[in-house]
């Protein structure tokens, strides 16, 4: 592994984390074939790992504004394990990793968010890398002040259902248990675990992922389309720089005229 990283150990706490909130970034390694694959078609397999890994810099990017304004630290939770080289160009040296454990995607969220308590976290959003426009001041740094005060959980919403933040302040297996994941249900049985355990939960206004033709035409619309009415997040520019290259191809010529707005 490179060594400009820096793998936390659940079984070394850290004091420079105490007071702090973990913004851990739920990633895969980029890998093509392996990630974005509902977005091949439009995008080929190479294409699509290349917009994965600038979703991967501008979400690093929006979160490392966060910890301007707020205690907190990026972490990108990966998988598969051993492929750590793959984040090479992506991640700055001194990056935290986390390696994710578990079978479900409901264990390794569990998991992930126990692991960065273990390390010595006060706080811990689980955010999603699909999502490289979320606004970092509006969503992020709010969750991260909201996880400060009284005992409570935040949710992000996702449009499609999903969510694209969860931020605890303890580890609730109940959260991520008896979901119906990758279903338009997500969000909302999350609500219904948190009410079921007396769990208040706050959430933020919602936002989009980009997992499909239809969220990629949506999210070129917002670049590049002043007469549309989508609100405007984080400018991601390693994502818009991405899709300017092909803009005018028939790559994206077939979807961005289906963009709701």
């Amino acid at each position: 592994m490179n060594h400009s990283y820096r793998t936390l150990d659940p079984r070394r706490p850290q004091r420079t984390f105490q007071g702090k909130c973990a913004l851990a970034v739920m990633a895969k390694a980029p890998i093509p074939g392996k990630v974005k694959t509902r977005l091949t078609p439009p995008l080929t397999p190479d294409e699509a790992c290349a917009l994965n890994a600038c979703f991967l810099r501008d979400t690093v990017a929006s979160l490392h504004e966060a910890t301007l304004a707020a205690p907190a630290e990026w972490v990108i939770s990966y998988t598969p394990q051993g492929f750590e080289a793959a984040f090479l160009g992506i991640l700055e040296a001194g990056a935290y990793l986390l390696p994710q454990r578990g079978d479900g995607f409901g264990e390794r969220l569990l998991f992930t968010a126990e692991d960065l308590f273990a390390c010595g976290f006060s706080a811990v959003c689980l955010i999603d890398s699909d999502s490289p426009t979320v606004p970092t001041k509006e969503f992020i740094t709010a969750a991260i002040s909201l996880l400060q005060d009284g005992e409570r959980a935040v949710l992000g919403p996702s449009e499609d259902g999903g969510y694209y933040l969860i931020g605890l302040q303890r580890p609730v297996a109940e959260l991520f248990e008896r979901i119906t994941w990758s279903t338009a249900v997500v969000a909302e049985q999350t609500l219904q675990r948190a009410e079921e355990v007396g769990l208040p939960m706050e959430s933020l206004r919602s936002w989009y992922d980009v997992d499909d033709a239809d969220s990629l035409a949506r999210l070129h619309a917002e670049f590049f389309d002043p007469e549309s009415n989508l609100p405007r997040g984080y400018p991601a520019p390693h994502t818009r720089e991405f899709l300017t290259a092909l803009k005018h191809s028939a790559l994206l010529s077939s979807v961005e005229t289906e963009t709701s707005v």
